[in-house]
């Protein structure tokens, strides 16, 4: 059994409805799940992992009258599988969660880094700061790492804008910055931040960084994350201009870079104008929050 598969089968206990109404709801909602995969679903046998499934999912969250994420965020990292198994338990491919993939594997193909894991994320806060013009000022990271072998000692943070405009790097602290690395066609920036040392395998690592403009930043309307590898802990948040308060503010979610983004829930803003998502166990994703002007 687990979690997910628990909380579907209360779910569907509590409404009363046998698999096969349930698949017939599905199928008005032009999502096809057999009777057998349902079953197999909340008894734990399998569980859903390709973006139709996924999809199915969220479908569910509705005919059982379920809050937006309540059952998907259940199911945590994907199981690995086929050339997978030799990488990190429960990662994603970098072209599941970055839509530039390409670009990214030449940046880091340009400093160098393999990419392959060999530093494990314990916690990572993300903070982003607004200006009084809607503008992006700053990306903050905190990133608590820990080493998978030895002799890791350096890690790459990736920036990616839809924008045309890239921010610099203007600050690392319990590290040096390294190459630096931009395809601006793709909206890229590769920074290395050197450790002060080679790590031992189970080592831990803390270090920050700030990206900022020297010209006039994007205008935004969202920031997420997107996750390769299981983090035990993750924290974004969003500070706007006391000039400038969204209206709204949603946490989003999105399992793939195939699957439609999904509202979790609204959140509110704080009397300081900023608003925050926390996830523990993070699941590999993107995770993001979205916020409405008007």
């Amino acid at each position: 059994m687990s979690v997910f598969s628990d909380a579907l089968r209360a779910a569907i206990d509590a409404r009363g409805l046998t698999l096969e109404r349930l698949r017939h709801h599905l199928r008005l909602q032009d999502v096809r799940v057999s009777v057998a995969t349902l079953s197999y679903w909340q008894r734990g046998a399998c569980r859903p992992e390709r973006p139709d499934s996924l999809r199915a999912v969220l479908v569910l969250e509705d005919i059982l009258g379920l809050p937006r994420g309540q059952l998907i965020t259940l199911l945590g990292p994907r199981r690995p599988r086929g050339r997978w198994l030799d990488h990190v338990p429960g990662s994603l491919p970098l072209e599941r969660v970055c839509p530039v993939h390409a670009g990214v594997r030449r940046l880091l193909a340009r400093i160098q880094d393999r990419a392959d894991g060999g530093l494990g994320l314990l916690s990572h806060h993300d903070r982003i700061v607004l200006g009084p013009d809607r503008e992006e000022l700053a990306i903050q990271g905190q990133v608590v790492l820990v080493a998978r072998r030895d002799g890791v000692d350096r890690h790459i943070a990736v920036y990616h804008s839809e924008a045309p405009v890239l921010p610099d790097i203007r600050l690392a602290r319990q590290c040096r910055i390294g190459r630096v690395r931009e395809d601006r066609a793709n909206g890229l920036t590769a920074v290395e931040l050197i450790f002060e040392r080679k790590l031992a395998a189970g080592e831990t690592y803390v270090l920050e960084y700030e990206l900022a403009y020297s010209a006039g930043g994007p205008k935004p309307t969202d920031y997420h994350r997107g996750v390769r590898f299981p983090i035990r802990s993750y924290l974004l948040q969003i500070q706007f201009d006391p000039a400038a308060l969204p209206a709204r503010c949603f946490r989003i979610w999105q399992p793939d870079i195939g699957t439609p983004w999904t509202d979790l829930a609204e959140l509110p803003l704080t009397r300081w104008g900023a608003t925050h998502l926390v996830q523990a166990d993070a699941p590999p994703g993107c995770h993001g929050i979205r916020w409405e002007w008007e």
